[in-house]
């Protein structure tokens, strides 16, 4: 039995409906916070689909709590959606979590596969203004965004397939481009800005200063370059190239 969290989501969706016998699981049944409830719906799963929580300011506590009823239940294996480059002091503030999170599972003895994908593709219009400009500190850094189609059908492979224990898959695009080539390739603009004037620009949103931080530190990972590497993983796992970014 294979259990896929996050089944109503963009990711977690396609994976369930690319495997129609998974057990579904949404907040609904479950959330990551919940042990109990969450052990509950884990009974008698072997496999789980772990992916990674909204960002939150208790976000880490909460893939502990899944990943302890995971055990709890006897799940055997947890195959893990993280992040590209994470690592404790990596620049995005969130990838923090993940790398936390994957000792976490580590520590289990569990059997575990750890996705780490980069940036979203179907994410980068959305950090175009109303004006059609995206801002940030990015500089000239380029980043290797990758297709939720491409992340899921990873995912399906090391959920069902068999040599992927103890494994860490970079998933990305098959090109880095910087903002300027994204801009261009959406039909927008990218107008670099400094640290300070992203989180000025962003102050009126009110939004939770980890939030803030996670926003501009996702355009200062991408200048310190370290979004910027493309790996060959979406290929060797499903046997066809990543899908490059396409215009609008």
């Amino acid at each position: 039995m294979i259990a896929v969290t996050g089944s109503s989501g963009q990711v977690g969706g396609r994976v369930a409906a690319a495997l129609p016998q998974a057990r579904r699981l949404t907040r609904k049944d479950a959330e990551y916070r919940d042990t109990p409830r969450m052990r509950q719906a884990l009974d008698g799963v072997e496999t789980l689909f772990l992916v990674s929580g909204r960002e939150s300011a208790d976000r880490l506590a909460e893939h502990r709590s899944a990943v302890d009823a995971a055990v709890a239940a006897g799940v055997r294996r947890i195959v893990y959606l993280s992040f590209a480059g994470a690592a404790p002091d990596c620049t995005f503030t969130f990838g923090r979590d993940h790398w936390h999170t994957e000792q976490h599972i580590r520590a289990t003895g569990l059997r575990w596969t750890f996705l780490r994908d980069n940036l979203y593709q179907e994410m980068l219009p959305m950090l175009a203004g109303p004006d059609g400009v995206i801002r940030g500190p990015a500089g000239d850094g380029r980043v290797a965004a990758v297709s939720y189609d491409d992340i899921a059908a990873c995912a399906v492979v090391a959920l069902t397939g068999d040599g992927h224990d103890g494994r860490t898959y970079d998933l990305t695009g098959p090109e880095a481009l910087s903002l300027h080539e994204v801009a261009a390739r959406l039909g927008v603009r990218y107008e670099p800005e400094t640290v300070e004037e992203a989180y000025a620009s962003r102050a009126h949103y009110g939004a939770p200063a980890f939030e803030v931080a996670g926003w501009v530190s996702s355009y200062e990972a991408i200048a310190a370059g370290e979004l910027a590497a493309v790996s060959d993983d979406v290929r060797r796992l499903t046997g066809r190239p990543a899908k490059p970014l396409s215009p609008r």
